[in-house]
């Protein structure tokens, strides 16, 4: 599945993992916990637009949808799989979210469209260049003002949590790397976001976790 540097890698890294994506998830990352805070400091409005990128399962997504009910709230994926359980869980939750397949390094939508894009556990997965892809396209189709939120592996805040992500390291391979060596926010400095912060950070069984956020300038 690596042989192709612009195709989609899956949630767990392979295929056959994917139905076992959201109880990993759920028991290893302290899930609930940081996708709250991230949501709670995406601080999304009622008028807002907001596109869950790399959205998954749609936890999150739905988790937006419900807390504010009036927000127009989409989720994108490249891996129609997982949108499949998307769709599927956000119709047991009876809430109305738009889920879209594409790649997040060719967005489609068009510019200046989004107040907020939110994104956890998916950078990870890209490779730099990727990576700096992403963050422009994601730059272009936010408004003036609009912020990007994301939750990912960052780096180690201790000896423990180093050798806890090594897991991580070995699964998700070399684009894990710049990741752990807490290079995210280079990476949106160099794709021309500004006010960028690193915030809480968390503790898990594969290392720590980093909530950052960035506003496209004015």
């Amino acid at each position: 599945m690596r042989t192709d540097k612009d195709q989609y890698i899956p949630a767990l890294s392979y295929d056959w993992l994917t139905v076992f994506y959201d109880p990993v998830v759920r028991w290893t990352s302290r899930e609930k916990t940081f996708k709250n805070r991230l949501r709670q400091q995406a601080n999304v409005q009622p008028a807002h637009r907001v596109l869950d990128l790399g959205c998954g399962t749609a936890t999150l997504t739905i988790a937006i949808k419900q807390a504010v009910p009036k927000a127009t709230v989409q989720g994108l994926d490249g891996d129609a799989k997982i949108l499949t359980i998307a769709r599927d869980k956000a119709r047991k939750a009876g809430v109305e979210i738009q889920l879209d397949e594409g790649l997040s390094y060719t967005l489609p939508y068009p510019d200046t469209v989004f107040d907020r894009v939110v994104s956890s556990l998916f950078f990870h997965h890209l490779t730099k260049e990727n990576k700096l892809r992403t963050l422009r396209e994601v730059r272009r189709v936010l408004k003036v003002g609009g912020e990007l939120h994301i939750a990912d592996w960052g780096k180690p805040h201790s000896s423990i949590m180093r050798v806890a992500s090594m897991p991580v390291r070995w699964l998700d391979g070399a684009t894990t790397a710049d990741s752990y060596d807490g290079l995210l926010p280079c990476y949106l400095q160099e794709a021309g976001f500004v006010d960028v912060r690193a915030g809480e950070h968390y503790a898990t069984m594969f290392g720590t976790l980093w909530l950052h956020q960035a506003k496209k300038p004015e």
